[in-house]
């Protein structure tokens, strides 16, 4: 996986911007997947574990009338969080995780839900929802992934292509 990150601090790099990342479910594994990459403070402004529902909303600028009425586990929750964290941390990007990792259901959402989501220069907003089977590092770990593939896309130029055909196209 590390080479996913490498990959997308690289391209940051080159465009000469910045990531910020809002973490729930994965609490710091997308941070630390960033960091194990040497010179990731080129382009790695920070991040923020925000496990608590309250700290969505008071850190991150979530909604509270969103939260209440939807949870955590939402794909609006997840866009307000990448757009929050790009906002606090003063970053061009910036990326979420929020989901439900187990091992009991959270707001109505089954175990393996998890939203991941991008925010960029331009208005770039993007989020994708996962569908996640296995136990809570599986899920965890699949979510780290899948974050990072999506920012990949989102900076282009088939940034994400080798990792493609390594898996076999999924």
């Amino acid at each position: 996986m590390t080479s996913v990150a490498a990959r997308v601090l690289r391209r940051l790099q080159e465009r000469g911007e910045t990531l910020g990342v809002a973490e729930s479910l994965t609490g710091g594994l997308v941070a630390a997947e960033l960091t194990s990459v040497p010179g990731a403070s080129l382009c790695f402004r920070g991040s923020v574990t925000a496990y608590a529902t309250a700290l969505k909303r008071d850190v991150l600028g979530v909604d509270g009338v969103l939260l209440a009425e939807r949870g955590a586990v939402d794909p609006e929750v997840a866009r307000a969080m990448a757009a929050g964290v790009s906002r606090v941390l003063g970053a061009d990007w910036g990326v979420s995780t929020t989901g439900v990792a187990g091992p009991e259901p959270q707001d109505g959402k089954p175990v393996g839900t998890v939203f991941v989501a991008v925010s960029g220069p331009g208005g770039v907003q993007k989020v994708a929802e996962l569908r996640l089977n296995g136990g809570r590092t599986d899920i965890r770990k699949e979510s780290v992934r899948s974050l990072l593939e999506l920012l990949s896309g989102e900076l282009g130029e088939n940034a994400g292509a080798q990792d493609t055909e390594q898996n076999g196209g999924n």
